[in-house]
C-alpha cells in the first residue's frame, strides 16, 4: 500500500539522521569531526536538523561510539552490509513508523533554509522527497526525506547489492518528489582536501556578502 491511496491518518512524524559513520578515506581524516561552523560538522548538521525534526540521531558504525560526544543519541549500524543504506535501514528498524530526513555529514555548506525548504515541500504520499543534484542532475539521496513506505524497497535494494540508496530513487522516479535546491552550493560534497579548500572559499564569500 503506498501511494495514491491517501488515507486519513496523520502525517508520519519526521526524525533526523546525520550520516557520520563513514571512514573518510579520501579526506584523510574524519569528515564528521571537521569544524566549519564552530563545532564538529556532525553536531552542526544535527543542530540544523533539530529545527525541522522532532528527534535527531547520529548514525555511526560499530566501534565508533566512543568518538562521539553525548549531545545527540546514536544509532549504531545494525543491518548487515555497508554504506549509507545500512544506516538508513538501521533507522527504520529503530522506528519504522516515522519518516527520516537523512543528511550526510560531508555537506558543510547546507543551511537551515535549504532543510526547511525540503521539509516544507515534503510529500508524505510518496516514497521520498529529495533534491536534484546541481552537479550531476541526479537525485541526492543523502539530503532526502524517506517515508516509511520506502523501507521495504530499500531492503530489497540492499539485497540486490547496492550500498547507496540513490539507485532506489532512480528506479522509483515516478514515486518520488524531486526539488531544485534553493542554494545549489548547499549540496556540495566535501570528500577530499581539494573539496575542503573550495568550501573554505565559498564560506568566505558568504561571510563577506
Amino acid at each position: 500500500m503506498i501511494l495514491n491511496e491517501i488515507d486519513q491518518r496523520e502525517m508520519a512524524a519526521l526524525y533526523g539522521l546525520v550520516l557520520a559513520g563513514g571512514r573518510s578515506v579520501r579526506m584523510g581524516r574524519d569528515k564528521g569531526a571537521m569544524v566549519w561552523h564552530g563545532t564538529e560538522q556532525r553536531v552542526h548538521a544535527a543542530d540544523l536538523l533539530s529545527r525541522s525534526c522532532e528527534k535527531v540521531y547520529l548514525s555511526c558504525r560499530p566501534g565508533q561510539e566512543e568518538e562521539f560526544g553525548g549531545s545527540y543519541p546514536l544509532l549504531v549500524d545494525g543491518v548487515e552490509g555497508s554504506g549509507p543504506i545500512v544506516a538508513l535501514l538501521t533507522a527504520f528498524e529503530h522506528r519504522a513508523d516515522v519518516a527520516w530526513l537523512v543528511l550526510a555529514c560531508d555537506l558543510p555548506l547546507i543551511t537551515e533554509t535549504t532543510l526547511a525548504f525540503l521539509s516544507r515541500n515534503r510529500d508524505e504520499s510518496l516514497l521520498a522527497t529529495t533534491f536534484k543534484s546541481p552537479f550531476d542532475g541526479l537525485p541526492e539521496p543523502l539530503v532526502t526525506i524517506w517515508e516509511p513506505a520506502a523501507a521495504p524497497i530499500l531492503r530489497q535494494h540492499l539485497a540486490d547489492g547496492y550500498k547507496c540508496p540513490r539507485k532506489a530513487l532512480i528506479r522509483n522516479e515516478h514515486l518520488i518528489k524531486v526539488l531544485s535546491p534553493p542554494s545549489p552550493d548547499d549540496l556540495l560534497n566535501t570528500n577530499t582536501p581539494d573539496d575542503a579548500e573550495q568550501v573554505l572559499r565559498i564560506l568566505a564569500q558568504r561571510a563577506g556578502s
